[in-house]
């Protein structure tokens, strides 16, 4: 792959791979058909997952511990050909192991008897329709009509498409895999579906004598739909739904956190004014991405854009009108940076302006479109991350057209978390016809990324917010103390420290800051892995014997009198199966390392003038090693000590380099199967809610307070708090020597201070309300962590155990780590710095006892 998988991506791949693995097998000795789906939220990467699991398939992965599949056939089927382009493209560009020749696009010319193994076929609705080239000649849809007969098939063709299916099928050295992208569009209910369904229907159901296609795997946004596309399967079970968690896609920082939607306060037509204003945001977000290029040396590094999205009926002077306040109000912008993605694929006039016609998935990488017009045509399947404001001109009715398209402008231009900066994290979108009250309804849909599931933890939809800037009344050493508090990362549940190791090495060179650094990781696990051989020398020697040899057991019958005896053999290993007990243990240990250490072993160990016996002995060794237990776990462990001694010695310098670069880092560090320690990005700006809007529709200013670290042109910071957490930040700011405070952002972002704590068994994140600056008598400034801590929540004890041992460990950082309690009408507070506090939370199975008993306090007074 030329990307590396997030988490949660390398998850749902070698589970999509579990299950074809399944369902390839019971197809071949079976006979059974089965489907199943990955679901994932728009923006998630689902075609980077898919081209992770195509390599596996046709080329085998030892990461993945999958062998390839020589029969392997892919249809990739959607309902419309252009969004097919758009997977092709993006197969392309995120695999190095998928060639342009193995993505085949079925033209009307396409012939074959049978697909071939080890290739994609890109299929869609209208290829199969009835009046497609394509299938000519085979007999009618049962289901469509029955009694016509079928076209004559066209000269010089020998199969249609469906014999060509067909024979592919009934070949018992290829299995077909079907994926349906977005599987839900070709799959509605019934009524009213058309042809569309049907087809799909019979791809995967037969018709006639094409049987169903064995494998069925769905790409979807929600499991529900999904199923309920999948609830007429005949004769075929469903394995497992691949369910990416929507939470970790938002914390992934592929997804902009923020969407910004601006609707007129008043009633009227306002097209013309937030046309105006959609232009001098575009222009502010130019601007801010400039600065921040030249920032990180990388000047220009994205050009964004806006959309006008129109009516699918639109009156093309009111869109020349748009086009002219656009350069009125940027006078600097080029008149030939428009384009348009309407199904007329021809240059269109509207009103003075020609604007010529671009394909949707050309829009990204054609840094020369700046505003782009568009009806709905690529609210599915199109992805531009440059397209960072929109101005809607579709009516309040439209919701859906306006959430689908806003869906799919989410995805963050660099493909990671601005860190501390809102304005580069967010998405504007103006709705001149809306009014408060239907923008509710966008704001709702967004939440769930307009798939309809479960909301998506840490995005946040705004309406006429304000930014906020550092406040300039904040002494700069109150953000220094910000920057040192240790915040943690979520351990990884399978690391591989190894392979930590090495992508650390990697980066390291890469950056120059330790020369060869991927020769000294691999040398220094070399001698780890001969003293593991010192070691473990009596269980590694009986290994060996075992990778030597073969047991197995014969049986001989006797025909005449019935009677069966059985006879152990032993036979001694051929090379075949020494090289597959090799290739099994560098899935335990490390491809890469198990590659460099047979050279090492064979060259040092070995008859030298023999090199391939002596490379047999050395594969030999290393599948002993990987038999034996203590020598994972030993490797791992030096693997991950040495890997945290290279990020504590080189910090200072990683922590020079650009954000990309930064961030890359803080993936590796995340790839430990501990918590570890990162650090506070520096805020500066966010973006905030200023009004409370009551179910009459009225609004109320949101109450705010002074000395937050950031603040609005009045030094002030609105807030929504409850009615307790608000007189606790009160109380706070009344105290003696209180400079500053910080509401710690509940996002996964990484100007958020974040403790882990244990949930039943799962690793979390709590992160802790408010974090307040005081100052000392020396004149130094230090921080308290006080968190209303409510208790009516089923994780609260856990929260308060993974609070209480960040403060064992870390509570030389800070004066007071606090947490506030409303018990009845009384404020409650533990102080967490209290060893003997600590040690009651340890056992505690009530959270009320505990802020009623001695260790509990009175907050206020």
């Amino acid at each position: 792959m030329k990307f590396t998988l997030k988490d949660y991506q390398d998850e749902a791949v070698s589970k999509v791979l579990v299950n074809l693995k399944k369902a390839s097998k019971r197809w071949r000795e079976d006979g059974d058909k089965h489907a199943f789906s990955l679901t994932a939220t728009t923006g998630a990467g689902k075609t980077v997952m898919a081209a992770a699991v195509f390599e596996a398939l046709f080329h085998g992965d030892d990461n993945y511990d999958v062998e390839p599949d020589p029969g392997a056939v892919v249809i990739w089927f959607s309902d419309d050909p252009s969004l097919n382009e758009q997977s092709r493209y993006r197969l392309l560009q995120a695999s190095d192991r998928l060639s342009i020749s193995e993505l085949v696009v079925v033209q009307n010319t396409f012939q074959r008897e049978a697909l071939e193994p080890g290739k994609i076929y890109f299929l869609n609705t209208q290829k199969l329709s009835k009046s497609s080239l394509l299938v000519r000649g085979r007999e009618q849809d049962e289901e469509t009509d029955p009694d016509a007969p079928p076209l004559p098939m066209p000269d010089s063709r020998s199969w249609t498409i469906w014999d060509t299916i067909q024979n592919t099928i009934d070949d018992p050295t290829l299995t077909l895999y079907l994926v349906l992208d977005e599987a839900h569009r070709g799959m509605r209910a019934a009524t009213g579906a058309g042809e569309k369904t049907t087809i799909v229907r019979r791809l995967i159901n037969g018709s006639g004598s094409v049987p169903g296609v064995p494998v069925v795997w769905g790409i979807s946004a929600t499991v529900e739909r999904f199923n309920a596309a999948m609830a007429d399967m005949q004769g075929r079970a469903t394995l497992p739904s691949v369910v990416v968690d929507s939470g970790k896609v938002q914390a992934s920082g592929l997804l902009k956190d923020t969407i910004i939607l601006d609707v007129p306060k008043e009633a009227g037509q306002f097209d013309t004014v937030l046309v105006r204003r959609g232009t001098d945001k575009l222009k502010e977000i130019s601007a801010a991405w400039t600065v921040y290029g030249a920032q990180q040396s990388d000047a220009g590094v994205v050009l964004p854009l806006m959309v006008l999205q129109v009516p699918n009926a639109p009156d093309r002077n009111d869109i020349g009108k748009a086009l002219d306040t656009i350069f009125t109000q940027w006078p600097e912008l080029q008149e030939d940076v428009v384009a348009h993605v309407f199904g007329e694929h021809s240059t269109q006039a509207f009103g003075r302006h020609s604007v010529p016609y671009i394909s949707p998935e050309r829009v990204q990488d054609s840094t020369w479109v700046r505003v782009l017009i568009a009806k709905d045509a690529i609210s599915t399947g199109w992805d531009c991350p440059r397209a960072e404001v929109m101005v809607s001109f579709r009516p309040a009715r439209d919701k859906t057209h306006i959430t689908q398209l806003l869906g799919r402008m989410v995805r963050t231009p660099l493909a990671r978390r601005i860190p501390g900066n809102d304005r580069l994290n967010s998405v504007d979108c103006l709705l001149p016809f809306f009014d408060e009250a239907s923008v509710k309804d966008v704001a709702k849909a967004l939440m769930s990324g307009g798939d309809g599931g479960d909301d998506l933890p840490g995005r946040r939809v705004l309406i006429n917010p304000v930014e906020l800037k550092p406040n300039p009344a904040i002494p700069e050493a109150v953000w220094d103390k910000l920057l040192s508090l240790p915040s943690q990362t979520l351990p990884k549940r399978h690391a591989r420290p190894v392979k930590r190791l090495t992508s650390l090495a990697h980066e390291l060179a890469v950056d120059g800051l330790l020369a060869d650094a991927g020769k000294q990781a691999h040398a220094e696990m070399h001698k780890v892995l001969n003293g593991i051989r010192a070691r473990y020398k009596a269980e590694i020697e009986a290994a060996r014997k075992s990778v030597m040899t073969v047991e197995g057991r014969s049986v001989k019958a006797d025909l005449k009198g019935g009677a069966m005896t059985f006879d152990d053999f032993l036979e001694e290993a051929d090379y075949a199966v020494i090289e597959d007990a090799y290739r099994r243990a560098g899935r335990a240990i490390s491809p890469d390392l198990t590659t460099t250490y047979s050279d090492y072993l064979a060259r040092h160990e070995g008859d030298t003038s023999d090199m391939e016996t002596a490379f047999m002995e050395a594969h030999v060794s290393i599948a002993a090693l990987g038999l034996v237990p203590q020598a994972r776990e030993t490797l791992d462990a030096e693997a991950e000590k040495l890997a945290n001694q290279w990020l504590a010695r080189f910090r200072v310098e990683i922590k020079n380099l650009t954000d990309e670069r930064q961030d890359v880092y803080r993936q590796i560090k995340a790839m430990s199967a501990y918590p570890m320690e990162v650090e506070i990005a520096r805020p500066t700006s966010w973006m905030q809610g200023t009004t409370i809007r009551d179910a009459n529709g009225a609004e109320t200013p949101l109450p705010t307070f002074e000395r937050h670290l950031l603040c609005d042109e009045r030094g002030l910071f609105p807030e929504e708090f409850n009615s307790w957490e608000g007189e606790v930040v009160r109380a706070e700011l009344g105290r003696s020597g209180t400079v500053a405070w910080y509401r710690n952002p509940s996002r996964s972002s990484q100007d958020s201070l974040g403790i882990i704590y244990d949930d039943g068994g799962a690793p979390k994140i709590v992160r802790p309300d408010f974090v307040f600056f005081v100052q000392q008598s020396d004149g130094t400034f230090t921080a308290d962590i006080v968190d209303p801590h409510g208790i009516q929540f089923g994780d609260a004890i856990p929260k308060l155990k993974g609070l209480a041992q960040y403060a064992e460990q870390f509570g030389a950082h800070y004066r007071r780590i606090d947490a506030v309690a409303k018990i009845g009408e009384r404020f409650r507070v533990i102080d967490l710095k209290e060893p003997s506090t600590r040690s009651a939370i340890a056992s505690a199975t009530s959270i009320k006892s505990l802020y009623e008993s001695p260790i509990g306090a009175d907050y206020l007074g």
